[in-house]
């Protein structure tokens, strides 16, 4: 039995700081239409210009997935990412006004809440899904890494990561209920570094906007008073930095006891939203980040090059009736502005006059039916057309 797609009803926005750029950022997810897909908008830059999410739009995969479309830019996408896939929402919009998505606490947690918070909404549309139906492997002798993706009923991840430390060790991770297990057993997770990593990675111009709210610190080395006081003046840190006993500096409490590789997993599933369709089927990874993690999406995308083909001709949105990016944007945040009015002011009679001007005018101002396009705030404000 196929699903249908999904949205969500409003739109909700997040504020933080950029993790490697150090950027001011405010991400807002919006509503979108039927095989819309998952698109980023820089609202940032004239004319809002947009970047699919895809994997042919990856540029650098340093400590985080970049993006890029038309020269426009996007950094560490790959929380946002996981939170819309974990989810399994099929159609958003993500604005940013920046060049890169807040870290917040270093997961996906905020996102997560800000979706749900949000609602989730029922489009009419069949959902496009690909079904793995044979076996892709992807392996990387050199690094030790293996991911592969066999036939399954559901979309799960299996992940196991090794590292040669008390904290650390050996530890493994399984999701075989995406829906129902992925906004409480891995977006919480938060990102991690070694402490040796940290002055290369400052000296890379990464981490910009690191700090010890939104990253554990893993104590991999030897460390002294002086070398304390060294990390204290490297990021600016006014407040005490202590080595903790369970090997997280400042002694941090885990959210989860095998917190590290549960985020391996949220970043996963974040880079296979990349392929641009959500799949059914199993992946197993080990070892594996970033890098490998868009290899194997590269390499899943040429095996069903033919499936993927077919999904894309059944699902093509008609040219002439694709909502613009640069005008949905403009009517969402006209639209959010108006909620906004009358959320506040229910019996503001001006208000909702000027609301159904906005609604009667979009038909011909746009050449669209609005409430086709937008459902999510018909059904919001209880309004229905001529009433």
């Amino acid at each position: 039995m196929h699903r249908r797609q999904r949205t969500i009803r409003t739109s909700k926005s997040c504020k933080g700081v950029g993790l490697h750029t150090g950027v001011d950022s405010i991400i807002t997810f919006h509503p979108a239409p039927e095989n819309y897909g998952v698109r980023f908008v820089r609202s940032d830059i004239k004319d809002s210009p947009e970047i699919k999410a895809d994997i042919d739009h990856v540029v650098d995969i340093s400590r985080g997935t970049t993006i890029e479309q038309n020269d426009v830019r996007i950094h560490t996408v790959e929380h946002a990412l996981a939170a819309v896939n974990g989810l399994r929402i099929d159609n958003v919009m993500i604005e940013l006004n920046n060049k890169e998505t807040p870290v917040m606490d270093g997961s996906a947690k905020d996102f997560v809440d800000a979706l749900l918070d949000a609602g989730i909404k029922k489009q009419e549309a069949k959902r496009k899904v690909l079904k793995i139906t044979r076996a892709v492997n992807y392996t990387d002798y050199y690094r030790d890494i293996d991911i592969h993706v066999i036939p399954s009923d559901n979309f799960r991840v299996t992940f196991l990561v090794e590292y040669p430390l008390p904290a650390l060790g050996t530890q493994y991770e399984a999701i075989y209920n995406m829906e129902e297990d992925f906004a409480f057993e891995v977006a919480p997770a938060r990102t991690f570094c070694f402490l040796s990593e940290i002055e290369m990675l400052k000296e890379q111009g990464l981490i910009k906007g690191g700090a010890l709210d939104n990253a554990l610190v893993i104590i991999d080395k030897k460390i002294d008073e002086i070398e304390i006081n060294r990390l204290r003046d490297l990021f600016g840190i006014e407040e005490a930095i202590a080595k903790g006993s369970n090997g997280l500096l400042n002694g941090k409490i885990l959210r989860f006891k095998n917190e590290p590789v549960r985020h391996k997993t949220l970043d996963l599933i974040g880079d296979m939203a990349l392929l641009g369709v959500p799949i059914i089927g199993h992946i197993t990874a080990a070892r594996a980040g970033h890098a490998s993690n868009v290899e194997f999406v590269k390499k899943l995308k040429k095996v069903y090059a033919k499936e993927l083909e077919e999904l894309a001709l059944e699902y093509k949105v008609d040219d002439t009736k694709e909502q613009d990016s640069v005008f949905y944007l403009e009517d969402v945040n006209q639209i959010n502005r108006f909620c906004e009015f009358l959320k506040t002011s229910e019996t503001d009679k001006e208000n909702r006059k000027d609301f159904v001007s906005f609604v009667n005018a979009y038909d011909k101002r746009r050449n669209k039916d609005f409430t086709k396009t937008f459902p999510e705030f018909v059904h919001l404000l209880k309004w229905k057309p001529n009433e």
